[in-house]
């Protein structure tokens, strides 16, 4: 088939690989180059980076609505689907109606739950179990459009941001590869979104980040999982800042905040219900230390509390 892909992040690398070597991908439309760095270099997004390295036609317009030269591009290239993964921007609808099939987006959650910008996190940051990903026919709405493929991943206990955006990138490249081989044949359902149970995953806030000691261990041990790459975990004691890099959940108890022990394992933390040992944190203008070598150097103590 003849197929477009829009997508700007490292989330849609394996589905451009997957595109470009199963089928005939005719263009791949990326946002804008963008200053970053101390330096404000200009650097394109990584899609855009690969596409150039493979040699594949690209396009990054600075705006969609109304830009008829660029629709006439897509006209032009009689594309017969195009695909959409975490692109960032929204779509119109003279665009969406070009190609033959119109387009497919690649979501990282099982819709209708999770719709939004952020289902990978907020999947982690809620205690779900299951995730996956969803391949829907994009509609001029956010993430309401019909589904058309489904494909479900386990969340495993240890599962960060991280590593479960890895995993349903590949699963993602596969599952739209298996999506435009039913198409192909006339075998890919229509199904419509049961609204009534929808949920959203709207962008992360650095707030968000911030440890709510009175929920269980388990619920703090979530979000840090799940806000590992941005904001990450916070907390505070003494009136200042500590950011949490690595964590696990303890079978002790005590006043939710409460620091409970300190050893050579790090520093131990009561929740709302069992407690979390701090292994590595990072104090204010400091590099990341053990949480033991931490809690000496700042004459931390049992007793004293956090979020103060």
């Amino acid at each position: 088939m003849r197929v477009a892909l829009f997508a700007s992040p490292a989330f849609a690398l394996k589905t451009l690989e997957e595109l470009n070597n199963n089928h005939e991908l005719v263009l791949v439309v990326s946002q804008q180059d963008k200053p970053v760095g101390r330096g404000m270099k200009m650097r394109s997004p990584v899609v855009a980076e690969r596409a150039k390295e493979l040699g594949l036609r690209l396009e990054q317009p600075q705006k969609l609505r109304k830009n008829y030269d660029f629709f006439k591009i897509i006209e032009d290239l009689d594309i017969d689907v195009a695909i959409t993964a975490a692109y960032g921007k929204i779509l119109p609808q003279q665009l969406l109606d070009i190609p033959k099939h119109g387009f497919l987006n690649i979501h990282g959650s099982l819709l209708p739950k999770y719709r939004g910008a952020a289902p990978i996190q907020w999947a982690i940051l809620n205690g779900e179990h299951e995730t996956g990903i969803s391949i829907m026919q994009t509609e001029a709405g956010l993430d309401t459009g019909p589904i058309r493929l489904v494909d479900k991943l386990k969340i495993e206990p240890n599962d960060t941001a991280i590593s479960l955006f890895n995993k349903l990138a590949k699963l993602g490249s596969q599952s739209i590869i298996k999506a435009l081989d039913l198409l192909a044949k006339e075998q890919l359902p229509l199904i419509p979104q049961d609204d009534s149970q929808a949920s959203h995953a709207p962008m992360l806030k650095k707030e968000d980040g911030e440890i709510r000691w009175s929920e269980t261990a388990q619920a703090v041990y979530d979000r840090y999982r799940a806000l590992i790459a941005w904001p990450k975990t916070q907390t505070i004691i003494n009136n200042k800042i500590l950011k949490i890099h690595d964590m696990q959940i303890s079978k002790q108890s005590g006043k939710a905040g409460q620091i409970i022990a300190i050893d050579k394992d790090g520093v131990t933390v009561a929740c709302g219900q069992d407690a979390i040992l701090l292994k590595t944190v990072q104090a204010p203008s400091k590099a990341k230390m053990p949480a033991f070598d931490w809690a000496n150097g700042y004459q931390i103590k049992v007793g004293d509390e956090f979020g103060k």
